[in-house]
């Protein structure tokens, strides 16, 4: 598989290219970015990264709006509620050696 480098306009969809991220959701991504940036030890388990993940997506997107946890032998789900009962929408298998792969779920 050969990876193609592309733009934001070419990938993401017009709904998505007119939502404008404001001044404070920017700064909250950049602090937790660098957080998750400074917790990288690729010495450290599989748990680890996957840890230092959730951290991040949930407090970056989804504090107030979804729960971030495991779904049965799944790494990471991100539901669509705020309970783990509430349905999956996104599926999340951390792997070793320093690939996330990101499904989404049916």
């Amino acid at each position: 598989m050969r990876l193609q480098k592309q733009k934001p306009r070419q990938t993401l969809n017009p709904a998505f290219r007119r939502q404008r991220p404001g001044r404070k959701e920017i700064n909250l991504f950049k602090a937790n970015l660098l957080s998750l940036l400074s917790k990288i030890d690729e010495s450290e388990s599989e748990e680890h990264v996957k840890n230092n993940v959730r951290d991040f997506l949930r407090d970056t997107y989804y504090k107030e709006t979804n729960e971030v946890n495991t779904k049965g032998r799944q790494d990471l789900a991100i539901y669509i509620g705020k309970t783990n009962t509430s349905k999956v929408g996104v599926i999340i298998e951390a792997v070793n050696h320093p690939t996330i792969i990101i499904l989404p779920s049916d």
